[in-house]
């Protein structure tokens, strides 16, 4: 079994998590410049042995997908041709920017320490994936 890889996708920068080998945890990884996510996953993804790739895509109180999808849309596409073998998997990330904030409140981030993006994409990108794992695993029981 391969690792998954998550995606918090944004404009300017990406948190990135990933699980360990037996996708028992979800860890925050980096942060990546938007323009420089296609390069790190051309290297990531091979040399980690990656199986499946989530990403957070984002969808209004409806369900309806939000106004962001227009910049994740085209990533998307690109992802599917470059990896083609590659399963991607589209996770609901409502509320998991609130959900960061808590996360870093709780383990006792400092006031300015929370005023890092980067930490709450690569701590948004882990809750999408660990959200993702329970779903397969509640899947795999049913």
């Amino acid at each position: 079994m391969g690792r998954a890889l998550a995606i918090d996708y944004g404009r300017k920068r990406c948190g990135v998590a990933v699980t360990d080998p037996m996708r028992i945890i979800a860890s925050p990884l980096l942060t990546v410049p938007s323009g420089e996510l296609e390069a790190f996953l051309r290297d990531y993804i091979p040399r980690e042995h990656v199986t499946d790739v989530v990403i957070g895509y984002p969808v209004t109180v409806n369900n309806l997908p939000s106004e962001s999808v227009k910049y994740i849309d085209p990533f998307i596409a690109r992802f599917r041709k470059i990896f083609p073998e590659t399963p991607l998997h589209l996770a609901d990330e409502r509320f998991t920017s609130q959900m960061a904030l808590q996360a870093m409140i709780d383990g006792g981030v400092t006031r300015s320490g929370r005023r890092d993006k980067a930490l709450a994409d690569r701590i948004s990108a882990s809750i999408i994936l660990q959200s993702w794992l329970k779903s397969q695993e509640n899947k795999n029981r049913n």
